[in-house]
């Protein structure tokens, strides 16, 4: 599907002057407007052995974390755990006009984070999703 790009001024009040910021906006259709892409990173741990594969999944991101941080246009990389049904999901945030440079870059440090996932013993499902946010 087709996305169309459309700038926005905002203003705000900042002590006695207005900054003015034009941001890009993407639109998937009409009334669906969004300016940031994350791509999340997923897998399932295990509770075995005091939740070795938790902690190694940590211990993953860590030495992928500053790199990924280090992405243009990153707004912030968040970590979601949930302990019920063994989740573990990073999930990196990008300005959506700098989106299509990392996605040419292979979303780096992605395979490498990915493939130290898949060594860990008791991690499975490791997979990918790419989608759209919008602060309503």
């Amino acid at each position: 599907s087709e996305l169309k790009h459309k700038e926005i001024i905002g203003m705000s009040d900042s002590e006695d002057h207005i900054d003015k910021k034009v941001k890009k906006m993407s639109t998937i259709t009409e009334g669906v407007d969004f300016d940031t892409v994350a791509r999340e990173w997923r897998c399932k741990w295990t509770a075995d052995n005091d939740k070795a594969s938790l902690a190694s999944a940590q211990k993953a991101l860590d030495a992928v974390l500053a790199d990924t941080k280090a992405v243009d246009g990153v707004k912030g990389v968040q970590r979601v755990v949930c302990g019920g049904c063994l989740d573990f999901k990073v999930i990196t945030s990008v300005s959506a006009d700098k989106f299509g440079a990392w996605e040419e870059k292979s979303f780096a440090p992605e395979t490498e984070f990915l493939d130290k996932l898949k060594a860990i013993d008791g991690i499975s499902g490791v997979e990918t999703q790419t989608f759209t946010l919008m602060s309503m």
